[in-house]
């Protein structure tokens, strides 16, 4: 019997063959991930992933995912062994976007390769000035501003700022995270010029319990 083997899976196998560490491989994993989505109809396979997994597996994707001001960020694939994460950006009706991360200029805690597997948005990349004493961002400045359309690939490093100010409704990405490279991100609003610093909640623990 023929067994189909999930696009997923063949991704992550290839991922894992990569030596360690992987953050300091990243530009390995994007020539990896740029040959993997060239493969003909990916749309169409990411779909089945989705509709063939498990009750359970599902249900530990909805467990592991989470919403954002801008979209829902679906992880469909979290192994603790693993270097990496998988994710799907359901991005909202630009009408339903609220004011916050990824329509700021902002860095992440983690490498990222990501694609366009349904609608398009505007890439924008920044350099950014950090006050040595804050250690947040004194000014942004625009290096370049990339209309993206279904199929484009592009990579990010934690230590690179971009901002995503447009998105055509019903947009889909999937990307490839490396895991924490560092333990918080950055965000600045060009127009207010103010920064944040963004903690995940998972390491606050500590932090609730001096508070209490």
């Amino acid at each position: 019997m023929l067994i189909r083997v999930s696009a997923l899976v063949d991704l992550a196998a290839q991922l894992n063959c990569i030596d360690e560490p992987l953050v300091a491989r990243w530009d390995s994993v994007d020539q990896c991930f740029q040959s993997w989505v060239a493969q003909p109809d990916l749309r169409v396979k990411l779909r089945n992933h989705l509709l063939e997994l498990p009750a359970d597996e599902a249900a530990a994707v909805i467990n592991r995912s989470r919403e954002t001001t801008t979209h829902f960020a679906w992880c469909v694939r979290d192994r603790p062994e693993e270097p990496f994460t998988f994710w799907l950006h359901e991005y909202k009706p630009q009408r339903d976007w609220r004011r916050g991360y990824a329509d700021s200029v902002h860095n992440h805690r983690y490498h990222f390769c990501t694609t366009i597997v349904r609608g398009g948005y505007v890439h924008e990349r920044y350099t950014a000035d950090i006050d040595p004493a804050t250690e947040m961002i004194a000014s942004a400045a625009l290096t370049t501003s990339t209309p993206c359309e279904t199929g484009a690939v592009a990579m990010l490093l934690a230590s690179e700022f971009h901002r995503i100010p447009l998105a055509i409704d019903t947009t889909v990405t999937f990307l490839v995270k490396s895991r924490e490279v560092t333990s918080w991100s950055l965000s600045y609003d060009p127009g207010t010029q103010s920064s944040h610093r963004h903690i995940p909640v998972e390491s606050r623990l500590d932090e609730l319990a001096e508070r209490i």
